[in-house]
């Protein structure tokens, strides 16, 4: 696992925009899969590969994308349903064509129906023949996706039940917190621990606790985000602010000026 710590939010997205762009560049497909979060976290993330696409590198146009969760009961067409989201945020800006982004299912009227379509993903994730480069955020209780502490290390795409917290910090999207749905459907960890290259990006002191738990505490189920330190090719990248609570920062930086 490599751990980049800039010193602002800006130079994060730059810095993160290039980790990207390399593991596109390195998977050689002509058809490559990048793996997409929402969220505030990679906003900047997306605005400097938007600006990359515009010089012709990387070309995204034959590209699928796979959306990490999406909210369980919001109408066709909700501004807030992460369909909706990536389409008016990411496609457009990306040149990723809106028939070739996939989301998870969440429009299943029973758990049998989510079931299904949790399935169906997992197999669309396969014939698109994986995820190159998985974009990640984290939550504040270090949720990884939709995958609440609790999380199994080895879970696939599945319905899960949103904690209040993170209903909470959503609510600033929804009119109330009422109307924040209380279930999800989300990649499992081990889905993501399938993708070849990760990349999170994380800003701001709210992260910090989060950070350092996945970063350097215990491979655990209570921490999801720690999955991070069993992938073979994980790239954390950290404005100053929430790598604060980094014990091992020292050789982090060390080790990014030896690279």
């Amino acid at each position: 696992m490599e751990v980049l710590v800039l010193s602002t939010p800006a130079d994060v997205a730059r810095r993160a925009a290039e980790v990207v762009i390399d593991g596109l560049t390195a998977a050689g497909r002509p058809e490559p899969a990048l793996g997409l979060a929402t969220g505030s976290s990679p906003l900047g993330l997306y605005a400097e590969l938007a600006a990359a696409v515009r010089t012709g590198r990387p070309d995204l146009s034959r590209a699928r994308g796979f959306a990490l969760d999406e909210y369980v009961g919001l109408p066709v067409g909700h501004p807030q349903s992460y369909r909706e989201v990536l389409l008016r945020e990411v496609c457009g800006p990306l040149g990723l064509p809106a028939d070739r982004l996939h989301v998870p299912d969440g429009s299943g009227r029973t758990e049998a129906e989510l079931d299904a379509g949790a399935a169906e993903y997992e197999r669309r994730i396969a014939a698109a023949g994986g995820v190159d480069v998985q974009i990640l955020g984290i939550g504040a209780n270090g949720h990884l996706g939709f995958n609440e502490p609790g999380s199994a290390l080895s879970s696939r795409t599945r319905v899960k039940r949103l904690s209040d917290r993170t209903r909470h910090d959503n609510a600033r999207f929804f009119a109330a917190i009422d109307d924040v749905p209380t279930h999800c459907v989300t990649q499992g960890l081990g889905t993501v621990l399938d993708a070849r290259r990760l990349v999170l990006v994380a800003s701001g002191p709210g992260k910090a606790d989060a950070v350092a738990a996945a970063l350097e505490g215990p491979l655990s189920a209570s921490c999801p985000a720690s999955v991070l330190q069993w992938h073979a090719d994980a790239t954390a990248v950290l404005d100053e602010a929430a790598a604060v609570g980094l014990r091992n920062r020292d050789y982090y930086d060390a080790s990014a000026a030896g690279l």
